[in-house]
């Protein structure tokens, strides 16, 4: 039998028989170098001297030290050669993290400033920039000049391909498809030109450059910030008298896509809720004030508008808000929603309560629209059925019966586009509902996650309350609903990548408890 072999350190292991001494352990952790015979002295010897045997037995004691010391050096160097490639592999992860999270800042810069002008429209606001009335164009394409590049260079295509993408990559298809077959094919491209196409493409860049909280509360903001302007105006001239719209209703004091006061109330609607939402989610009193007095405008904007669009999608949005943010007492949210519905026709300026129910009651209409609205439903899905592929856009009112638009954001799109978009114009805005009610659920209750909480059942009820006024204005080539989606696409990204992190964290944590016990139960051995 050999008298010893090499261990996974490099010393030398000894074999033979059993001996039952009480050094056995540490023998096997000698250094080479020490010669056998001073490692285990003759039994007599140490017998007949026992001062030979404590020299002999400290000896030992300090070579079994030397010998720990050299294995634990060596341990750590071979540790630290191993951690090499995995802290460059945690470096690389670290790094697509830190991209997948902040990559595309100049093009969220260029986003937002396009946002800006096309929202504020500061060459009507200030006289001296009244030349440059395609920086709003120009913005675009330097945007798009931007993101193009960066998106192939940091994740290798041009855009991500959540479903709502797909939908609107269809929706463009049809579009482009029905130009040739138009009745009048130069307004069908005009029409697809001029806005749709444009909101498309932002639409895309939104969705890949709203990587982070502070981004997407910006444009939270920035759209807040427009509502907040128009509101005031509104009440301005309600208060001055300036009624430009049937001679009781105010106009949008922006134009563009805020001019008519239907487009304007609706997109008041959209952001009443994203109001409450970060109203409940603020976590002092000064930023709750601030968004109380918001709130305020909002609505108070909203019903000098006299839309009746306007008002059902506010009250719709309102109802979804108020039934999911109150689980456990929504006997009495109901209660105090029906008491605050009735207040609010009551005290309503003018013959605000009875322009309300002229829905109902079509008589009280004193100008005859509501009646005409009806007409031009019938008739939109009369050639919805008639013209399945759809007879291309902005051609109904060629083919109405008084030269007007649907009024309608779904015949719109059934008419004008085929039922092909009309199915594909549904789950762009039904889709992004389901993974908002997740995040609503996963979050519900704790106090960490309140933000995402609360924002998620704001960005619901904001949707929703778009697809209840979009019955009354056509709007579907429009901003409004895609700014909307995109807000709902950069929540679940962000609440993704937040969440991915924690369990990270987590596992990390885990993985550091489990290696301190396992060292301490080493020493303890």
């Amino acid at each position: 039998m050999s008298q010893s072999s090499d261990d996974a350190f490099g010393y030398s292991v000894t074999k033979g028989k059993h001996n039952p001494q009480w050094w056995e352990n540490e023998d096997s952790f000698l250094p080479t170098s020490v010669p056998r015979a001073s490692k285990i002295p003759e039994r007599h010897d140490l017998e007949a001297d026992p001062q030979k045997q404590d020299q002999s037995q400290q000896e030992l004691f300090n070579n079994s030290l030397r010998a720990k010391a050299k294995s634990g050096q060596l341990k750590t160097k071979a540790k630290n050669k191993k951690s090499e490639p995995v802290n460059s592999l945690q470096s690389v992860l670290k790094k697509e993290r830190w991209l997948a999270k902040n990559g595309h800042t100049l093009s969220y810069a260029g986003l937002f400033l396009f946002t800006f002008i096309l929202y504020f429209r500061p060459y009507e606001l200030i006289p001296t920039l009244s030349s440059l009335s395609s920086m709003a164009l120009i913005s675009a394409l330097l945007t798009l000049v931007v993101f193009f590049p960066t998106q192939l260079t940091l994740e290798g295509n041009l855009t991500a391909r959540p479903v709502e993408v797909t939908c609107v990559l269809v929706i463009t298809l049809c579009g482009l498809v029905t130009i040739p077959l138009a009745q009048d094919s130069s307004w069908a491209w005009e029409t697809f030109n001029d806005v749709f196409i444009k909101a498309v493409l932002m639409f895309i860049v939104m969705v890949n450059v709203l990587r982070t909280e502070t981004r997407l509360k910006g444009m939270i903001w920035l759209s807040l910030g427009v509502g907040i302007w128009l509101g005031l105006n509104a009440l301005e001239d309600y208060r001055a008298g300036n009624f430009a719209i049937e001679g009781y209703r105010v106009e949008g004091s922006i134009g563009g896509m805020f001019g008519n006061p239907n487009d304007m109330a609706l997109h008041l609607v959209t952001m009443t809720p994203l109001a409450v939402a970060l109203f409940l989610s603020a976590d002092n009193l000064l930023k709750r004030a601030v968004y109380g007095f918001c709130i305020f405008i909002l609505v108070a904007g909203n019903t000098v508008t006299f839309s009746r669009g306007g008002f059902l999608g506010l009250m719709v949005s309102m109802g979804i808000m108020m039934w999911k943010v109150s689980r456990n007492n929504r006997v009495l949210v109901i209660g105090l929603g029906t008491l605050f519905l009735l207040a609010f026709i009551v005290l309503a300026p003018g013959n605000y309560g009875l322009r309300i129910l002229s829905i109902f009651i079509p008589g009280l209409d004193g100008v005859g629209s509501s009646n005409q609205r009806k007409d031009l439903l019938m008739q939109s899905l009369l050639v919805t059925l008639r013209n399945p592929w759809g007879i291309g856009m902005g051609n109904f009112n060629i083919i109405s019966s008084r030269n007007l638009v649907t009024h309608n954001a779904y015949t719109q799109v059934s008419t004008e586009m085929g039922v092909i978009a009309f199915a594909a114009y549904i789950m762009f805005m039904v889709k992004p509902l389901r993974r908002l009610r997740e995040i609503e659920k996963e979050t519900f209750g704790l106090p960490e996650s309140s933000k995402y909480h609360y924002l998620a059942i704001g960005l619901q009820a904001s949707l929703i309350g778009y697809m209840a006024g979009s019955f009354f204005v056509s709007v579907a080539y429009q901003w409004f609903v895609y700014y909307i989606v995109a807000y709902a696409i950069g929540l679940r990204r962000i609440y993704s990548l937040a969440q991915e992190e924690q369990n990270k964290k987590l596992a990390n944590s885990e993985t550091n408890t489990t290696s301190v016990k396992t060292e301490k139960l080493v020493e303890a051995v």
